[in-house]
């Protein structure tokens, strides 16, 4: 399926309800993105914000931020403390340690950084890049644009390998760069291991693979915003430099920790990156690190202990079992998807997101209002088309601290949203589907056995 042509590049400002965004995005190759400012708010003079109230919790399926157990939110509710107390160092040690698993690795230095994936992303790039380096970085989609767009401004010579939005990366392109590069002048290939806007997860172990058959030395960046602790990631099998990921996604926090995990490579190849970074230095780190306190400014205590009620809920389900529940999340949306009748925004079965689905909805049909009516009446978030996808899809977010049957209300509640849109839906056909499904793949409770 051919959805979305590489030439389609304006995005119509109309098809994004003033509700859910601030900015439209008009993206071309050259520059990558302007933001226009919107009209802020369609609130009527006089009125406030205590308008969006609704009765029992927010249905909450975008892919990021995503619900936050109750185990973590009583974690993160006390005082501020003393972050060079004997205490805090003594549980940041610990938290290193066990941030380590989640991205597979024994041999990674991982650095949590007060921040998002954003500034996840310009710590890998500022700590192990020189201004002029060469990337090459694939475009599949507006968080892979977004990302392309920090590193031509942080002043990098970024090669861009674009795919059609609902494909993954093009690791055909990537092995012909690899083999015409004789003078290793690709000094890092920058890949988004999954794209939040389109539902398209890429294979790192290939590009491993590609890297080691041509035995070119570039690093490899991997986003791992939206994959890490729900997908399948394997920090040192399949090579990865340097990994990140946001504390709002599959670790089912508030936004604000971006971890970043630095292989002995990249650690090496910060010591003569020249890009200049004071914030996101991971030298100011390490010598605190040596130092045993750990911490060069100062940390959010609350996320700090959310985080270790986080990763302990992780580890007590285990971390194996928490991919296969998000398979099982993803294999039940899609199924779903199937029996609407509609399709998936992901080309081809081998890229689909076990994290989050992008739907394709008829011409007819703009996707924002199927957004807008969610919240507006069923008390159900969705994730909105964004870019050259903006009212052709919306998303379904399947990630973090969430189980089947809360998948199954939020597919019940689209089916009902389709039915408002005019939509011909038979009522209860995807719920079906995913419950079929489930029914008979979902384990007993490991804690309750």
């Amino acid at each position: 399926m051919n959805c979305f042509s590489k030439s389609e590049w304006l995005v119509d400002s109309r098809k994004i309800p003033n509700e859910f965004a601030l900015i439209a995005l008009i993206c071309h190759p050259a520059t990558l993105l302007h933001p226009i400012p919107l009209e802020a708010s369609l609130l009527k003079e006089g009125e406030n914000m205590d308008y969006v109230y609704g009765p029992g919790r927010n249905n909450l399926f975008v892919p990021g931020p995503v619900n936050i157990p109750e185990p973590v939110i009583r974690a993160m509710n006390r005082n501020n403390e003393d972050y060079r107390s004997p205490a805090i160092p003594a549980m940041t040690k610990t938290l290193l340690e066990d941030v380590k698993k989640i991205f597979k690795t024994t041999t990674g230095t991982p650095f949590m950084i007060p921040t998002t994936g954003t500034g996840a992303w310009e710590s890998a790039l500022t700590n192990t890049l020189s201004p002029g380096d060469r990337t090459v970085s694939f475009l599949i989609g507006q968080f892979s644009l977004l990302w392309i767009d920090q590193q031509q401004r942080l002043k990098f010579n970024v090669d861009v390998v674009e795919s059609e939005w609902g494909q993954g990366a093009n690791l055909d392109i990537l092995a012909e760069k690899l083999a015409a590069d004789h003078a290793h002048t690709i000094k890092a290939i920058c890949i988004v291991h999954n794209e939040t806007a389109t539902g398209v997860t890429n294979n790192l172990a290939t590009v491993r693979k590609l890297l080691d058959h041509y035995r070119h030395p570039a690093l490899l960046l991997v986003d791992g915003v939206s994959s890490i602790c729900a997908l399948d990631f394997r920090m040192d099998e399949w090579g990865v430099d340097v990994a990140l990921t946001g504390s709002q996604k599959a670790l089912s926090l508030p936004t604000g920790i971006g971890i970043v995990c630095a292989s002995p490579k990249a650690l090496e190849a910060s010591k003569s990156a020249k890009s200049v970074r004071v914030f996101f230095d991971w030298n100011d780190y390490l010598k605190f690190y040596k130092l045993g306190t750990y911490w060069p400014y100062t940390p959010s205590i609350q996320l700090l202990y959310g985080l270790r009620a986080a990763l302990d809920l992780i580890f007590e389900e285990g971390l194996d079992n928490v991919i296969a529940r998000h398979n099982r999340l993803g294999t039940a949306t899609r199924l779903a998807v199937e029996a609407w009748g509609l399709k998936n925004c992901t080309q081809k079965e081998e890229w689909h997101s076990d994290t989050v689905t992008a739907v394709v909805v008829p011409p007819y049909i703009d996707s924002a209002e199927i957004v807008k009516r969610a919240w507006k009446r069923y008390n159900l978030s969705l994730g909105l088309g964004l870019n050259k996808v903006a009212g052709k899809v919306f998303r379904i977010g399947h990630l973090g601290n969430l189980n089947e049957l809360q998948l199954l209300g939020c597919l019940a509640g689209v089916e009902m949203i389709l039915k408002d849109v005019g939509y011909p839906v038979k009522l209860g056909s995807g719920v079906a589907a995913a419950c079929a499904y489930l029914q008979n793949n979902i384990p007993m409770i490991p804690s309750r056995v």
